[in-house]
């Protein structure tokens, strides 16, 4: 597995090897009102249960159409008020809605895109989707101002197979948002602006085989403050002979410089688990000579059979100093669990793929329509 910081990685890679999968993320969040939201394009989306269905009939059946990326591209929107979901919107469908470029930095996915300046080192997000399963419009534009950026690379010697690659670009630590987000259609009312003010932050993630082959799990969050912003990897592999990845990137606002450590001790305790989330540590700690940190996942803002998303509060060790009361975003994935059929059946109730229709994403937004009239 490699880490970079290269930004020409940013473009498209246009990969064709069955189950390979891409990913642009953006997150937001401005502290202040309350309110966050994620962003994300997929060129092979490798949650897709459709994706994964094919990709297995595909290795049990050799000569069935081959199950390419492009088949399974993806969008995701979503957004949280007060540590509570607004929408969540997932669309995927074949290469017709996606548009990409190998040279360019920039996606598009039906009418949402993302679009890099160089010149002004800013991403522009332009969305624009109908969500009928929930009688919602979405329109929103973001500017993403990149504050920093930070120079690493790391080739991972556990990865040795010809042929296979996993990346983590991590490209924007840290950038300044601003924007607005529209909704049109709740509660029956016109239109919603929502004036966004926040802190940003991107990747881009990509592997050329299905990821629950080669990763178990991993942990990643971020979290800003006034005195220090971090992000934290940690990466646990298929192959038990395989030393796990991690890695934190510290920066100190006062000094304004940063650390990259990459040999951290690792700990999680305080376990839960339930039918639809996997197993996971609720309080984790890692341990270098430089800095400790311990994270405490607190709320959880989105949860399915594989993926969780929290809320998190954040102590830090550091220089003498020991920093309490920082927040942030936390994610925990086990990606192992996408070779479920049972899971996979119930992760359907989420995704609106083209032209196929699901009796689950039917009931499900029906019943999350409910909840929402309840909760006028």
């Amino acid at each position: 597995m490699n880490i970079t910081t290269e930004s020409q990685q940013e473009v498209w890679h246009d990969l064709q090897q069955p189950g390979a999968y891409e990913w642009w993320y953006f997150d937001a969040e401005d502290k202040v009102a309350g309110t966050s939201v994620v962003v994300i394009w997929f060129s092979g989306f490798p949650f897709s249960p459709y994706y994964m269905q094919h990709y297995e009939d595909w290795r049990r059946r050799a000569g069935d159409i081959l199950p390419f990326p492009s088949d399974y591209a993806g969008f995701s929107f979503q957004l949280y008020e007060q540590g509570r979901e607004t929408i969540n919107f997932i669309r995927e469908g074949g290469g017709g809605l996606f548009q990409g470029n190998r040279k360019d930095i920039g996606i598009r996915f039906e009418d949402n895109s993302f679009s890099y300046d160089a010149d002004k080192d800013e991403y522009r997000l332009v969305i624009d989707f109908a969500f009928p399963a929930r009688s919602r419009q979405v329109q929103a534009e973001l500017v993403f101002k990149v504050r920093r950026r930070v120079r690493y690379s790391k080739k991972d010697g556990n990865n040795v197979d010809p042929g296979s690659c996993h990346q983590w670009l991590l490209s924007v630590p840290k950038a300044d948002v601003r924007g607005f987000i529209d909704i049109t259609g709740e509660n029956g009312n016109g239109v919603r602006r929502i004036e966004l003010t926040a802190d940003g932050y991107h990747d881009h993630n990509l592997g050329t085989m299905p990821m629950q082959e080669y990763i178990s799990r991993w942990y990643w969050g971020r979290a800003f403050s006034d005195r220090y912003d971090l992000i934290y990897y940690m990466v646990f592999f298929r192959n038990s002979s395989y030393k796990p990845l991690s890695l934190l990137v510290l920066h100190d606002n006062q000094a304004d410089s940063v650390a990259v450590v990459d040999s951290l001790e690792f700990s999680e305790r305080d376990f839960s688990t339930g039918i639809f989330s996997p197993l996971h540590g609720r309080s984790l700690e890692l341990s270098s000579d430089q800095a400790d940190v311990t994270i405490s996942q607190k709320k959880v803002l989105d949860a399915g059979p594989f993926y969780l998303r929290f809320a998190s509060n954040i102590s830090l060790r550091v220089g003498g100093q020991h920093i309490n009361g920082i927040s942030g975003i936390s994610e925990y994935l086990n990606p192992v669990r996408l070779q479920s059929r049972f899971m996979r059946f119930f992760t359907r109730s989420r995704i609106w793929r083209d032209g196929q229709a699901s009796f689950m994403y039917d009931y499900y937004n029906y019943f999350k329509g409910c909840s929402d009239w309840f909760k006028r």
